[in-house]
């Protein structure tokens, strides 16, 4: 079995006096897919932005290829080979595709060429003059995911990638997601959408009042319906 990339345990965070997280723990092994699913206001989002240490306080222990980062700044963190794409995308309306792809650092060797992230979305080969407020929600998503992949993170952090995009991009990005699996990355993937997510993910934990209730193996998807309709259900 392969060794944890990323090891939560019993992280709590808050935003002021507001309690989000409740004891999170989960763990996502080299390779794998991971979603974390659940109703909105779960707290799915606040750990991940909790992992990347942009939550103002949290306690417990994240561990990035067993290096603690509870206490590290976001550019340590980030400097582990672990990136974010936010469920904003935070796509630079000012700026066209290239310069918004080449925008963030390299914090690790072996990210992806341009020809490589081109293969994956054509699309925006096709868009590298336009300007960030000229693409559509679904070239917006392909770009944001693409950005990090030139970084050489390893451990990507994806925030509600399908949301409001049209089925055809969902596809897509379905498939993307697949081809980097492949190719040895490591995804934590924040979904509501749950049929997208059993299609790729090797495992779900279910998130509720910001603590980790309950975990469902990719082979356990079809008899375990029930359990996640009735924690999905609004």
């Amino acid at each position: 079995m392969a060794a944890p990339v990323l090891e939560v345990e019993d992280l709590h965070a808050w935003y002021g006096e507001s309690h989000v997280l409740h004891g999170m723990s989960f763990s996502v092994r080299e390779g794998e897919v991971v979603t974390l699913l659940g109703r909105n206001g779960a707290g799915k989002t606040t750990t991940i932005k909790a992992i990347m240490g942009v939550v103002p306080k949290r306690t417990g222990s994240i561990r990035v290829r067993g290096v603690e980062t509870v206490a590290l700044p976001p550019h340590r963190i980030a400097r582990l080979g672990i990136a974010w794409c936010p469920e904003e995308r935070g796509i630079f309306a000012s700026l066209d595709v290239l310069e918004n792809l080449l925008l963030p650092p390299v914090v690790a060797p072996g990210g992806l060429s341009r020809e490589q992230i081109f293969a994956l979305f054509p699309n925006l080969a096709e868009r590298l003059s336009s300007q960030g407020t000229k693409l559509s929600g679904g070239e917006q998503q392909m770009l944001a995911i693409a950005r990090i992949l030139r970084t050489g993170a390893r451990l990507l952090l994806l925030d509600e990638p399908t949301e409001g995009l049209a089925p055809v991009i969902v596809q897509q990005i379905g498939r993307t997601i697949r081809k980097l699996k492949e190719e040895g990355f490591t995804i934590l993937l924040v979904e509501q959408n749950f049929r997208f997510a059993a299609r790729i993910a090797d495992r779900h934990y279910i998130v509720e009042h910001g603590r980790v209730v309950d975990e469902i193996g990719a082979a356990e998807v079809g008899p375990g319906q029930e359990r996640l309709v009735a924690y999905l259900a609004v």
